[in-house]
């Protein structure tokens, strides 16, 4: 086998593993959100609040800018809550007796969460109180 061919060949070699890799960050992906849901009951309530809102959102006949800002502000939500129960793992991990450092990280992140959460409300006020009351 020449150096044109084991080149080749180990391009190959590298696609295949690839594959392999982003099937696996897929999986692995998949099981973080089963830990989200594992480790965290408010996931649940965001999720529950997040249906009730595209319920109404499709009775009150949002329109297609509106239902962006839904569609955002839920992930915004959604997003900002796994982004606090990964670092609430890791503190909980890295720092198991209690540090203020290690108390503030964590409401500074569960405050990220709040933030998201008013921003969410704030939208959707904007969107459903006229719909609502005219």
């Amino acid at each position: 086998m020449n150096s044109a061919e084991r080149k080749q060949e180990i391009k190959k070699e590298n696609k295949a593993w690839n594959k392999v890799l982003y099937a696996k960050r897929f999986i692995d992906a998949l099981r973080g959100m089963y830990v989200l849901g594992k480790t965290t009951k408010h996931f649940f309530v965001h999720l529950f609040v997040a249906l009730f809102v595209v319920f109404f959102g499709f009775y009150f006949r949002v329109s297609d800018v509106e239902w962006m800002l839904i569609v955002f502000a839920i992930g915004l939500v959604l997003i900002s809550e796994a982004f606090n129960t990964a670092i609430e793992i890791d503190i909980d991990l890295t720092s198991p007796e209690y540090h203020p450092y290690a108390r503030d990280t964590k409401d500074v992140s569960a405050a990220a969460v709040l933030l998201s959460v008013l921003a969410a409300i704030v939208i959707g006020l904007i969107i459903f109180i006229p719909k609502v009351f005219y």
